[in-house]
């Protein structure tokens, strides 16, 4: 958006006050006439072009306010506006295939985009009586998550992973099996990101052919806490016109979840909160539960959100991973060991898990599956010591089974992808819920003991395996 539109959404010239201080992105005003609402968003600076969100009224004529620009040029005695409004984005389906930043403003480089219904960014969660009492499976097509680790529809996921696990590949994945066989929007949140990952992301989108079913949102790492705190809710409220007006499921990815805490932490240091523990805000467990339980199960459709979250220092009692891990029905681990060994997706199916993989909502049969999977993984991990040391022979015949089956398990639950067709030359496979249980079923049988291992490896269901 330009400078120009910008200026023309300004709605109250009257109300004016004047800076009082500025420290770093916080910014105190005195407005002698009325006071802004708390969320009202105020222009400040020679050009107007200072964006403010008031936070906190400190007297009958004083405001604070965090910046979501630099405030590079602000001064004591500068002129501020009151907006009369919150900060709003645009909504609708004309931001498909576009990319954002907090200001709702286009930064793909491809135009401006046409003028229609926007929103404030500051929404209440669905009300109780809205939301959807039933536990609904999300299936995305993909073996190793929807046998052992099912998504929750309208629910929040975890994933867990470093650099170069391949978590850019699977999110992409995703997107393309949401637009596939759900036919809902995708949309994806760059919280913190890194310029250069926010930049790579979209070509690789762009090359996947998911990009026109997606809109992207960012708040990168350069920019003040302000946008990057607020980037989310930008996002969220874009994801809520999907779900309430245009009545479509909508597949929410955010990262980083983390960097949505760190923006928090340092917009409050900046206000002079005082700190709890280990250093962070005093509101985390409200501010990521304004955000997270905006994600939900309606009567008219759902967001399903899949998050990246890092874990600081490994430390899974650290304030950020407990309150994280609070909202969370299923977690996914990449396992860096796994992508060595050439098994992708490389999800760690005994550290990953789901609140949905229980009888009641998966059903007896998937339940047992899941389970019977575990423990064969599971023994064959405790088996690996004396195979390095000892070899197979000195197994016995039924820990040989376990072996046997196990690395067949493994080699099954690979999957070739649709977004790396061009990279590989392999055609991707989306496999149903029904056939990768079947296929894992069949396994724990020994129907496949007198097929090579090779021969389950990076396929979709294991009738291809059978011929």
């Amino acid at each position: 958006m330009s400078d120009s539109k910008r200026r023309d959404r300004r709605s109250d010239r009257s109300n004016v006050g004047t800076v009082l201080s500025v420290r770093s992105s916080v910014v105190e005003i005195h407005f002698p006439d009325r006071l802004p609402s708390v969320h009202t968003m105020v222009r400040a600076g020679d050009d107007q072009q200072i964006f403010i969100e008031v936070i906190s009224h400190m007297d009958e004529e004083t405001v604070r306010g965090i910046a979501y620009t630099s405030t590079e040029g602000l001064a004591e005695g500068s002129v501020a506006v009151d907006t009369g409004r919150p900060q709003e984005v645009p909504v609708g389906d004309r931001l498909l295939g576009r990319v954002f930043n907090v200001f709702g403003e286009t930064i793909d480089r491809k135009g401006e985009l046409e003028e229609g219904i926007r929103r404030s960014i500051h929404q209440a969660p669905p009300s109780l009586d809205r939301q959807s009492s039933k536990s609904e499976i999300f299936t995305t097509g993909i073996k190793a998550i929807d046998v052992l680790s099912p998504l929750e529809l309208g629910g929040k996921a975890g994933l867990f992973g470093g650099a170069g696990v391949g978590k850019t590949v699977l999110i992409m994945e995703m997107i393309h099996n949401m637009v596939g066989e759900h036919e809902g929007v995708s949309l994806f949140c760059g919280i913190g990101e890194r310029v250069r990952e926010g930049e790579e992301l979209y070509r690789e989108m762009k090359a996947a052919n998911v990009l026109e079913n997606t809109v992207m949102v960012f708040g990168q790492m350069n920019e003040p806490p302000g946008a990057r705190f607020r980037v989310g809710h930008a996002a969220l409220t874009m994801a809520e016109y999907f779900r309430d007006d245009r009545k479509q499921d909508v597949f929410l990815l955010i990262d980083n979840i983390f960097r949505f805490v760190q923006a928090g932490m340092e917009v409050s240091g900046l206000l002079g909160m005082l700190p709890s523990r280990l250093g962070y805000q005093p509101t985390l467990g409200t501010e990521l539960a304004q955000l997270e339980e905006r994600i939900c199960n309606t009567d008219t459709g759902a967001i399903t959100s899949v998050q990246a979250v890092y874990v600081p220092a490994d430390d899974f009692t650290d304030p950020a991973a407990v309150h994280t891990f609070g909202h969370l029905s299923a977690s996914i681990v990449l396992s860096r060991k796994k992508a060595s060994e050439g098994l992708y997706p490389a999800i760690d199916p005994l550290q990953s898990g789901s609140k949905m993989l229980v009888p009641h909502v998966v059903g007896q049969r998937h339940y047992e599956i899941g389970q019977e999977i575990r423990r064969t993984l599971s023994e064959y991990e405790d088996l690996k010591d004396i195979i390095a040391m000892l070899g197979m022979e000195e197994l016995s015949q039924k820990d040989r089974l376990t072996v046997q089956r196990a690395r067949r398990l493994e080699r099954f639950l690979t999957q070739p992808f649709f977004v790396t067709e061009q990279f590989t030359g392999t055609e991707g496979k989306r496999v149903s819920l029904e056939d990768a249980l079947d296929g894992c079923e069949r396994i724990l049988n020994d129907e496949f003991l007198d097929r090579s291992e090779n021969a389950l490896y990076m396929i979709g269901s294991v009738e291809e395996a059978a011929k």
